[in-house]
């Protein structure tokens, strides 16, 4: 039964194996979520489950938002998810009320996180497209980490009315979506809703984040999750 949850960002910081070494982690508050509506092929024309996390106040919620919170016997959410089901055979396995915790990632072994990556506000070319930058010798007056000529970029051989699409320049940077996948599960605590992933995710300690079963698996993460 496939299931996601959200959760909050702790903080990083290290986990000791049994052999004794150490590797970077990311512990997660994933949860608890209600689940709010079940969704099926007849209702609705798709299967799939919404859950909520995050308790709001009422008086920055919607009357229609608490209404459909209360009929799964709930206070109103902020946030708002749902996770796609293969049939109604699998979203009926769920319930209004339902509550998902970190136990519905026991046996997965991946995970892909999904969370706003930290705001860097507007950058120049070299902090935001790793640009190197011109020289930093004589003869280069004031243009040392300016991005250069941009015209031989335009839709006629450099003739043409506007630059192309996609031309990196300067700009906001941060403040998108980001999915990091295949985060290895180093370990899963029900009792506390902490679930510890290797490596970073995206956004800042405190961030809203999704956290899911890994979709699509690196080649060297498949070939050993096959042999085992």
């Amino acid at each position: 039964m496939s299931a996601a949850i959200m959760g909050r960002k702790v903080g990083m910081t290290r986990w000791f194996l049994e052999d004794g070494t150490n590797i970077p982690v990311t512990i997660v508050e994933a949860g608890p979520c209600i689940v709010t509506q079940v969704k099926t092929v007849e209702s609705d024309g798709y299967a799939a489950v919404q859950f909520g996390f995050s308790d709001a106040k009422a008086r920055r919620t919607a009357m229609a938002q608490i209404g459909h919170d209360a009929k799964a016997g709930t206070t109103s959410k902020r946030i708002h998810r749902e996770f796609r089901c293969e049939g109604d055979d699998e979203a009926n396995g769920f319930e209004s009320g339902q509550v998902l915790d970190v136990s519905v990632f026991e046996g997965v072994k991946y995970v892909d996180v999904t969370g706003i990556s930290k705001g860097k506000g507007f950058q120049g070319v070299m902090k935001r497209h790793n640009f190197r930058g011109k020289e930093a010798s004589h003869g280069v007056k004031r243009a040392h980490r300016r991005p250069g000529s941009i015209g031989g970029h335009a839709t006629n051989l450099g003739t043409g009315p506007k630059i192309k699409k996609g031309k990196k320049m300067a700009g906001r940077m941060g403040g998108e979506q980001v999915t990091v996948r295949s985060l290895d599960v180093i370990h899963a605590d029900p009792a506390k809703n902490l679930l510890v992933v290797k490596g970073p995710v995206p956004g800042p300690n405190g961030c809203d984040l999704y956290v899911k079963p890994a979709v699509r698996l690196y080649k060297s993460k498949a070939h050993k999750q096959a042999k085992a």
